[in-house]
């Protein structure tokens, strides 16, 4: 069972906030940090001091971490042109020593489109599918060919289809609980497949219908990597769960119904329950990002309980 951070700037976070995370789950052996494709927070809070943009950010771990994999969860497609993203994402990977995942999502929260400015269509999962073909398309031309495409929101024409990424194929990660369209997309496009702050019940039955439409286009279903993210909030003891969740202003009950909460033994069996239904990896939505010793705690005493 892999571990990755899993972090969300937009409530509250500066570069050299999320750097120091971002090195110390790499000191910790984490497996990957990931952050938010966000520009306005949610919730309460102040959002102080304001939004980072998450491929600016990932371009600067890029160069200030070594062997930790990098991405999202996700990247709004209603944020960048594909083309644009296709460019973006190769050069950070070739900046980590091709270490980029990327994490695309249709985008969903209008509030902060309206805050700054962003168009924000209907139809987003046709355009995500048509930005899924593109990005991809891009990279996996040869070099030396050009990329044309004609969709019905994106057209391109004589693309040189260049930078190449440093990986010969940068992983694609796509999730969601959407019962037909999602699974399709993830079956025809991605390395990976995420089930967002869902119970096991829930994941399973949302990995059943990844394997299936990935047999269905003639895919092994065990070729994609099944994950969730859950909301991390681990003590030594009952006390100190209590801290954490009052920290982050979340109650103790809430977080272990709906996330990995508890003493190291509790979170490591509520993992286990979610590798019976399939899952091989966890994005743990760390709440508080100055608390590193949380990180600590669940590298020591959960980390190496896990198969």
């Amino acid at each position: 069972m892999d571990l990755r951070i899993f972090t969300e700037p937009q409530q509250g976070a500066s570069y050299e906030t999320l750097l120091r995370v971002a090195r110390a789950a790499e000191q910790l052996g984490y497996d990957g940090f990931f952050r938010s494709d966000h520009y306005l927070r949610m919730g309460d809070g102040d959002g102080l001091p304001g939004p980072t943009d998450a491929w600016i950010t990932l371009a600067g771990l890029a160069r200030e971490t070594e062997r930790i994999r990098l991405g999202t969860l996700m990247t709004a497609a209603t944020f960048r042109l594909p083309g644009v993203l296709a460019i973006q994402v190769a050069q950070v990977d070739a900046m980590s020593g091709g270490r980029v995942e990327l994490g695309l999502g249709a985008g969903w929260f209008g509030e902060e489109h309206a805050a700054y400015g962003i168009p924000f269509p209907e139809r987003r999962i046709d355009r995500l599918e048509e930005q899924l073909a593109v990005v991809t398309g891009l990279w996996e031309t040869e070099l030396g060919d050009t990329f044309d495409f004609e969709g019905t929101y994106y057209r391109l024409k004589d693309s040189p289809a260049l930078p190449k990424p440093v990986q010969q194929r940068i992983p694609v990660l796509l999730g969601g609980m959407g019962p037909r369209r999602t699974p399709a997309l993830a079956a025809r496009y991605a390395a990976e497949f995420n089930a967002p702050f869902a119970s096991v019940e829930e994941t399973g039955a949302q990995f059943a219908r990844v394997r299936a439409a990935a047999e269905e286009r003639g895919r092994p279903a065990h070729d994609l990597v099944y994950s969730n993210a859950l909301v991390v909030c681990v003590g030594r003891d009952d006390a100190e769960v209590a801290r954490r969740a009052a920290a982050v202003g979340r109650e103790v009950d809430e977080l272990k119904a709906n996330g990995l909460a508890g003493t190291p033994s509790e979170v490591v069996d509520r993992i286990g329950r979610y590798q019976e239904v399939g899952s091989r990896r966890i994005y743990l939505q760390v709440l508080d990002l100055d608390d590193l010793d949380h990180l600590e705690l669940v590298a020591t005493h959960v980390k190496p309980q896990l198969g």
